[in-house]
């Protein structure tokens, strides 16, 4: 009667045994099933490469600084500008290949940025840092007055050391330079007062 009992607890304990790995190995399974579900609603390098769309906080840009975002492998610059500045491109018309981006509009700026300062809010430059003749990044040349390289007159703007075009903090191209268009202005909206998102807008 005892073995009996004994042989019973025997087959209990590997009853037991045996459910408690089949639990295991079908948690697995579910965790394994839900993984790729999960992650499939992250967006992929390709999505990202293909152009998804960056938010950047421009809660700290003081007027007259610049930061950059990098958006389909680009970098896109946000630049405060003074209301020294602003007053400034007005006056620079003349000296323009293409002051009022007349040229490739849509490939240039969106229909919103198609004005004097290029930007939804004249305060902020939002463009890509390419410059259009062979693909450099220009450099910062927020100074004005004389310097190498530069008219004297010069009230500001990117320099391309590569190949010399100037370019105007609205992004405009300078005439006779190697450049033939006007900095990108690409898609973009106010999520917010402080927060911008690049790569998309409310007509997209």
């Amino acid at each position: 009667m005892s073995e009996t009992l004994v042989g019973s607890g025997q087959i209990d304990a590997s009853k037991r045994t045996w459910l408690i790995a089949s639990s295991c190995v079908g948690a697995v399974g579910g965790i394994a099933a839900v993984v790729p579900f999960v992650s499939s609603f992250q967006p992929s390098e390709k999505a990202k490469a293909a152009g998804a769309a960056v938010e950047a906080d421009i809660s700290a840009l003081k007027p007259g600084e610049k930061m950059t975002v990098e958006w389909r492998g680009k970098p896109v610059w946000i630049m405060r500008r003074t209301p020294e500045q602003l007053a400034a491109l007005p006056k620079l018309d003349s000296q323009l290949a293409d002051p009022k981006s007349e040229r490739k509009p849509a490939e240039q700026a969106p229909e919103y940025a198609r004005n004097e300062t290029r930007s939804i809010k004249p305060e902020y430059l939002v463009t890509v840092g390419i410059c259009t003749h062979l693909g450099c990044s220009p450099s910062d040349k927020f100074q004005t007055g004389a310097q190498p390289s530069l008219p004297d007159d010069w009230q500001g703007g990117f320099f391309c050391p590569c190949h010399g075009s100037t370019f105007d903090l609205a992004g405009r191209v300078y005439k006779n330079k190697p450049a033939p268009d006007n900095l990108e202005v690409p898609p973009h909206m106010y999520l917010s007062e402080t927060k911008l998102l690049i790569g998309e807008d409310k007509k997209a």
